[in-house]
C-alpha cells in the first residue's frame, strides 16, 4: 500500500487488523501511526483500549495477549509496537501464529524505521496485513509537501513561497512542519501566504550563514568559506548538519549539470533538476566551476567525512581540509 492510499483508507475506509508502518522518514511514520490510532480508538477511551510495547524490550507473548484482549466500552482496540523492526526472533516466532488469525477487534500496528523483509515474520506480516513505507522525500517533493500542509491548515501559499520555505529549511520534515505551524499562526486571518511572510518567519542567522558557506564552496572562495565555517562552528552548529547542507548543495549542482548536459530547455530546467526557480541561476553559475570528476571526488570526500565524524575525528580540522580540497581542486 502506498502512503497516499493509506491516507485515503484512514479518511474513508475501515482499518484492517494488521499494519506495518515503516521508513526512513520518522515524521511521516509517526504521523501515520497517529492518524490510524485516531481512526480506530477514541482518544477518551485509550486508557482502556491502547497497549504500547517496544520491540527491543518485550516478549511476543505480551503482544499476543494484548492483541487477543477484547476492547472495553468500544468496538476496537489498538496494540502498538514501536521499534517493531527490533523484535527478537523468539517474539517473531510467537506472533507468527497470530498473523494467521488476527483478532478482528484489534488493530495491531508495527512501527519501525526499517525491517528485514527476508525474515519470515515480516514477509508474512506484509502478506496478511498492510505494509506502508514512508520514504524521505526528494528535494523536488518538498514544495508540494509544504503546499499540502498549508492547505490542510486552511490556507494557501504561493508556489515561490513554498519553494523558498523548503529551500531554507531543507528536508527535515519535523523542522519543516514546525516552521509551517509558525507560519500559519503568524499569518493570522490572511488566507494566502507569500514570500515576505516566509522570510519574516525563517530569518534564522544560522540558516543564512549555512547558505553563505555552501555558496562560498560553490564559487570556490576558500577565504570566505573558511570564515563562514569558523563562525558556524563557534555558534555551535553540528558538523553533521553542516555536512548535510553541503551534500544538498552539491547534489543540486550535479542535478543542474546533468540537466544542462541533456539539453533540457531553460523553461523546464527547474522542474527537471528539482532546484527551486529562485536558486537556479546561482546554481547554474556554480556548475561552471565543477566537472564531473570534480563532483564525484567531492561526493567521495563527503562520505569519508561522514565516517570520520562518526568515528570521533576532529570536526573542525576535517572540515577545513575539505574546504581546501573543494576550493583548490582541478576545475571542470
Amino acid at each position: 500500500m502506498k502512503p497516499e492510499e493509506f491516507d485515503r483508507m484512514v479518511e474513508k475506509g475501515t482499518p484492517g487488523p494488521l499494519y506495518l508502518l515503516y521508513g526512513d522518514e520518522p515524521y511521516l511514520v509517526e504521523r501515520a501511526v497517529k492518524k490510524l490510532m485516531d481512526r480506530v480508538v477514541d482518544p477518551g477511551l485509550r486508557d482502556f483500549n491502547l497497549d504500547i510495547f517496544y520491540g527491543n524490550e518485550c516478549k511476543g507473548a505480551e503482544i499476543f495477549g494484548a492483541a487477543q484482549t477484547l476492547p472495553t466500552f468500544a468496538e476496537r482496540r489498538v496494540v502498538l509496537v514501536k521499534k517493531g523492526g527490533d523484535l527478537p526472533a523468539a517474539a517473531q516466532e510467537v506472533l507468527l501464529s497470530y498473523l494467521q488469525d488476527p483478532a478482528p477487534e484489534t488493530c495491531l500496528i508495527l512501527q519501525a524505521d526499517k525491517v528485514d523483509g527476508r525474515k519470515k515474520f515480516f514477509a508474512e506480516f506484509k502478506k496478511k496485513g498492510e505494509a506502508v513505507e514512508f520514504k524521505r522525500p526528494y528535494e523536488n517533493q518538498l514544495g508540494p509537501f509544504v503546499r499540502e500542509e498549508i492547505r490542510a491548515a486552511g490556507k494557501r501559499i504561493d508556489s515561490s513561497a513554498a519553494e523558498l520555505l523548503a529551500y531554507l529549511v531543507g528536508n527535515n520534515l519535523q523542522e519543516l512542519a514546525s516552521q509551517i505551524e509558525k507560519l500559519v499562526v503568524y499569518c493570522g486571518k490572511k488566507e494566502t501566504i507569500g514570500v515576505e511572510e516566509v522570510k519574516a518567519i525563517v530569518s534564522d542567522t544560522k540558516v543564512e550563514n549555512v547558505f553563505e558557506f555552501t555558496d562560498a564552496l560553490g564559487t570556490r572562495n576558500a577565504a570566505k568559506a573558511l570564515r563562514m565555517l569558523s563562525g558556524l562552528l563557534a555558534d555551535g552548529e553540528a558538523p553533521l548538519k553542516i555536512l548535510g547542507a553541503v551534500a544538498r548543495h552539491f547534489r543540486q549542482i550535479w542535478q543542474v549539470r546533468s540537466a544542462l548536459q541533456r539539453k533540457v530547455p531553460p523553461a523546464e530546467l527547474a522542474k527537471a533538476s528539482g532546484v527551486a526557480p529562485f536558486a537556479l541561476n546561482k546554481i547554474k553559475e556554480q556548475v561552471r566551476n565543477f566537472g564531473t570528476a570534480d563532483l564525484l571526488r567531492i561526493f567521495e570526500q563527503m562520505l569519508e567525512l561522514d565516517l570520520a565524524f562518526k568515528s570521533g575525528g576532529k570536526a573542525e580540522a576535517l572540515l577545513e581540509g575539505f574546504v581546501f580540497q573543494v576550493c583548490q581542486g582541478n576545475r571542470g
